[in-house]
């Protein structure tokens, strides 16, 4: 009897363990979400900007440096 309320506290344990882990994997699933749409945005002003700006696409490598510094 003993044993058998071991293992159901263990396995409620890992229940909670479980829950916790697949909340924490939702999460993490919007930011990477969120973090691509943002990726997508800079491509496009990257294009936006090369377009209006033809020096742009010159000086980005540049500024890229500089702000990776």
């Amino acid at each position: 009897m003993n044993q058998e309320k071991h293992f159901k506290e263990k396995i409620a344990l890992i229940e909670k363990e479980l829950a916790t882990i697949t909340d924490v994997a939702d999460e993490l699933s919007a930011a990477l979400k969120d973090v691509e749409d943002l990726k997508l945005e800079l491509k496009g002003l990257k294009v936006f900007l090369g377009r209006m700006h033809p020096e742009f696409k010159g000086q980005f490598p540049e500024i890229l440096r500089k702000v990776k510094r």
